[in-house]
């Protein structure tokens, strides 16, 4: 605001000094450099995400992964996202990655638990001004570390690098009502379950038949995906994936939900609630034989540092 009386006063003074040809030439000038710059605030690409470090409290019930029923930790969350807007094309791309140091606080034991999620959607705009895209979808999702679970105060081996991992690819069609909220369903999905560890997979867990280290499925999937602040100082970050196989059982439809509130404390400090949800009709490691599906649920509540990444947009030429 203090620059305008100053060019006001420029203004003035080049007119009285130089009359009425100069001043046109110098607003024809001035025009053209609003009109470059304002088709230089076009972009591309844009950057951003998020950094937590938390001393959280959790807990577990029927979590095929392993772990303790509850457990201190030491968690650290990352996320990156960066999307591609062109015209009638979008590609985004998220990744998070959930890395902690778990003390059971019944059992006395320690281990890692950690996650690894990209997910990476390409939609081409189905009409200049409607919501809806044609797209293609890819998601990958696994682990880092070894994990087991507990019977007796017994450990046993139930998770590792790439055991599970799942790979979904997809056809489908997306709607996005809102920069915050998109809507993927797709009738042709190829759901991909990868077990590894050799000892996992002579068990035949996780869907996969004993012996094998990976098995395919077709079906449908849709994917919901959520970020927005929906109070002052708090943040919610959802996103919910549901598959049908075609193959074995349609009616059981597999399910995968996260959740994440961010709490603001202050400028670098914040509260955490995280909740992830699955039911997977394949995973039968519950019940009183062990031999039945379940609903699973890990959450964790917490508090530490929490650093938004700078959103970043880089101009179109």
């Amino acid at each position: 605001m203090k620059k305008i009386p100053v060019s006001l006063v420029f203004l003035f003074c080049i007119s009285m000094s130089n009359g009425q040809e100069v001043l046109n030439k110098f607003r024809t000038e001035t025009s053209r450099s609003i009109k470059k710059e304002a088709d230089t605030s076009r972009w591309n690409w844009k950057r951003g995400g998020l950094i937590s470090f938390n001393l959280a409290q959790g807990s577990l019930s029927n979590w095929a992964a392993g772990g303790d029923n509850f457990s201190l930790t030491v968690n650290g969350y990352f996320n990156y996202f960066f999307f591609y807007k062109k015209g009638r094309q979008n590609w985004d791309n998220n990744i998070d990655v959930n890395l902690g140091y778990v003390q059971s606080t019944s059992l006395g034991s320690r281990k890692n638990d950690d996650r690894f999620d990209f997910l990476s959607k390409y939609g081409y705009k189905m009409d200049t001004v409607g919501k809806w895209y044609l797209s293609a979808l890819f998601n990958f999702r696994s682990q880092f570390f070894d994990g087991y679970t507990f019977s007796n105060n017994i450990p046993d081996f139930s998770s590792s690098f790439l055991s599970p991992a799942y790979l979904i690819l997809s056809l489908g069609f997306d709607y996005k009502p809102a920069p915050n909220l998109s809507i993927f369903a797709s009738p042709l999905t190829s759901r991909s379950t990868i077990i590894s560890n050799q000892s996992l997979a002579n068990k035949g867990v996780y869907g996969v038949p004993a012996g094998r280290h990976s098995i395919s499925d077709i079906g449908a999937f849709a994917t919901i995906n959520y970020n927005n602040t929906i109070a002052k100082n708090v943040n919610y970050k959802g996103r919910m994936d549901l598959f049908s196989n075609y193959n074995n059982h349609a009616e059981n439809v597999d399910f995968f939900m996260t959740n994440l509130f961010s709490f603001k404390i202050n400028r670098y400090f914040s509260a955490t609630y995280a909740l992830d949800m699955i039911y997977d009709d394949d995973i039968r490691l519950f019940g009183p034989t062990n031999s039945s599906p379940g609903l699973q649920t890990k959450s964790l509540i917490g508090i530490g540092f929490l650093k938004p990444l700078n959103v970043r947009r880089v101009a179109s030429n």
